[in-house]
């Protein structure tokens, strides 16, 4: 649906329930309900036939049409471009003193079947991309050495230039399980999980995202061949590349061992120059953590760069030609209260590896638990440093026990486990709908059944709930709606008066009325929110998380009105103390009713459940909003993943207390 005719839609509905209300209290006043009620139902559905969308979606309610694909590739590529810019900007890569000049030259390795390609630098990687015949490129390199930092200045560069042709579209290999899913089925729910809005089949047509891919009118930057097992990873390299030959753009970013022992297997990616990333040199370094620290700290360095240049061979050079741990030197040391110069006690740090450990430990402990550091950050808060650690590491660990490197704010039922996760959603939005039910019964004359009333209603909403949790996760695509039911003003009129006439036949004309005005407006309002149409907003958790509690919310309003209104109507004719009571009743039984199919509400029980346990914060995404605001994180479309796998790792790697290891560990469910 139409940005323009959605709010035409939702502002009609608001209206219509208001009138509702309005007529209802007003019903002392000599205001006949029957005639108003009526009437208000009669001009709400000429009011969905005027703006009804049908007769302009007969082609877009099929298959895309060029038109619609071309739409939708145009605003895809605008919401990556700003999605990407907008991490580009928080990672600080847009002031040249924070982006290291990462250089390349094509690899000596026997792994390409093109000539060697010429040599580079970061700013040079677009054009380097566009001169290659094929456009297709393999970008290789040391853990830490950048990769997935060309990755995402590729992606914004080509999208900077993007007039026509197929769509960049950045993702990380970490989250495909070639076993599961072919890897254009993969890409295709990727794009839907990051960009809802290609769900708008009026806008775009149905099944969007799968045309896009299917067209190839997108094309994928891979970024971590090295993140998929070793034993998948084969099989994995030769369906990329039966899934896109020679002729199609194709980048791909891997550790160089992994590349390495994949080609020996499967044979060179057809067609792509396949470059490697080269450590720093001490000028480069030099000149980056001079430029990131302050006026005070600045001298402090100078030790650690006279030992560079006596030692060029040594453990601390090898660690600092690395960009990761150049970045991550600057942030621990560059304003923060610790001395570089510890870094050459030989007897702490004996060889590489425990420098690069100390750099990621150190990491946490600067950056959370200041003031200062927090408000340079714009970060929320300064939020208690072994407690930010603890989460860290809780969130680490449930990462390494799933096998991912994304976090997505949905999967966090995971780290409760299905059973858990089932009972506990069940029992809180049983319990909810039960006691709206039997708080209206209590006061509407048969006080004597409410319990039953309310214990019957929550059980049935407890099983709702127990059979959508199995339901809920699951990949949901663009279907078209078949025939009549494209159209609102059928939809909508259909089940109002149909259900209308039900109620209205058990209790009365008033009651059928506000009932069947009810739900049409429902209708109406499922029809408005089922489909994004923003997407060219750029996508994040927040973003993707909103929608799920507008539809909460909305669900709740609606019923709620409906549910007052009706009480009114049958148990207390003329009594406005009855509407109030209903609005109530219902507002809890509508929310009850609305969470059980949206993964907002699983997840809020997961969410409550981890922090009651101290796993989690209360307040979860401003946490990790925050910890991203401070380089710990990173956004990669609607999901967080920690700024390095080097981190992640580390993470995991640390002992966490005794409580955290008592969590009980269930086995992951399928996506």
């Amino acid at each position: 649906m139409s940005r323009l005719r959605q709010r035409a839609v939702l502002t009609g509905c608001a209206v219509a329930a208001l009138l509702a209300l309005v007529g209802l209290f007003a019903t002392g006043a000599g205001v006949d309900p029957h005639l108003w009620l009526g009437g208000l139902a009669v001009a709400f559905l000429v009011f969905l036939a005027v703006l009804d969308p049908w007769l302009h979606r007969r082609r877009a309610a099929g298959l895309a049409t060029e038109q619609n694909l071309d739409a939708a590739a145009k605003a895809l590529a605008t919401a990556l471009h700003l999605q990407w810019a907008e991490e580009c900007t928080a990672r600080k890569l847009t002031e040249r003193g924070d982006l290291l000049d990462l250089h390349w030259t094509a690899t000596e390795l026997d792994v390409s079947d093109r000539p060697a390609a010429p040599s580079g630098h970061s700013d040079g990687v677009v054009g380097a991309f566009e001169r290659q015949p094929h456009h297709r490129i393999v970008v290789i390199g040391e853990p830490g050495s950048g990769k997935s930092t060309v990755a995402m200045l590729l992606t914004i560069g080509l999208l900077d230039r993007y007039l026509d042709g197929a769509v960049p579209v950045l993702l990380p290999l970490s989250t495909w399980d070639p076993a599961v899913e072919d890897v254009r089925t993969w890409m295709t729910r990727r794009l839907y999980e990051d960009h809802p809005a290609l769900r708008n089949t009026e806008l775009y047509g149905s099944y969007a995202a799968d045309l896009l891919v299917e067209q190839r009118r997108v094309f994928p930057i891979l970024d971590g061949l090295d993140e998929i097992p070793d034993a998948r990873r084969a099989d994995a390299m030769e369906r990329i590349n039966r899934a896109f030959p020679v002729k199609s753009p194709l980048v791909i970013t891997s550790r160089i061992d992994e590349f390495v022992d994949t080609v020996s297997r499967v044979g060179a990616v057809p067609g792509a120059d396949v470059v490697e990333l080269h450590p720093l040199d001490q000028e480069e370094v030099t000149a980056y953590l001079r430029a990131g620290a302050d006026p005070v700290k600045a001298a402090s360095w100078e030790p650690i760069f006279l030992h560079l240049r006596a030692e060029p061979d040594g453990h601390l050079a090898e660690v600092l030609s690395v960009p990761l741990m150049v970045w991550l030197a600057s942030t621990v040391y560059g304003t923060g209260v610790g001395e570089p110069s510890e870094l050459l006690d030989r007897t702490r740090f004996a060889d590489h590896k425990a420098i690069e450990d100390h750099l990621v430990d150190s990491l946490v402990e600067r950056v959370f638990g200041n003031v200062d550091t927090a408000y340079q950050a714009h970060a929320s808060q300064a939020w208690p440093r072994d407690q930010a650690r603890r989460w860290l590491g809780f969130l680490a660990r449930q990462m390494r026990r799933q096998g991912v490197r994304e976090l997505a704010w949905w999967d966090l039922r995971r780290s409760v486990g299905n059973v858990w996760l089932a009972v506990l959603g069940a029992l809180a939005v049983g319990s909810i709908g039960g006691f709206g039910v039997g708080w209206l019964m209590a006061y509407a004359g048969t006080p004597k059944i409410a319990p039953l009333t309310g214990l019957i209603a929550g059980a049935v909403v407890a099983v709702a709930a127990l059979t959508a949790s199995g339901r809920t996760f699951r990949a949901r695509t663009a279907k078209p709606r078949l025939g009549v039911w494209r159209s609102l003003v059928v939809t909508s009129g259909t089940i109002g008066t149909a259900t209308g006439l039900a109620f209205g036949a058990l209790y009365g004309l008033s009651a059928g009325l506000v009932v069947g005005l009810g739900l049409a407006v429902a209708t109406a309002l499922r029809f408005a929110t089922a489909s994004s149409a923003e997407l060219t907003h750029p996508s994040s958790p927040q973003w993707t998380m909103s929608r799920d509690r507008v539809a909460v919310w909305t669900g709740s309003l609606v019923l709620g009105v409906v549910f007052g209104a009706a009480a009114a109507m049958v148990f207390g004719v003329n009594q406005t103390g009855m509407i109030g009571l209903g609005l109530s009743s219902g507002l809890l039984l509508g929310f009850a009713l609305s969470v059980l199919h949206l993964r907002w509400w699983w997840f809020t029980v997961a969410r409550i459940w981890l922090a009651a346990r101290m796993n989690l914060p209360w307040e979860l995404m401003v946490f990790l909003d925050d910890a991203r605001k401070l380089g710990v994180l990173r956004q990669a479309g609607a999901c967080y993943q920690f700024r390095h796998a080097l981190v992640q790792d580390r993470l995991a790697d640390k002992p966490l207390p005794r409580r955290i290891q008592l969590i009980p560990r269930a086995t992951p469910s399928p996506r």
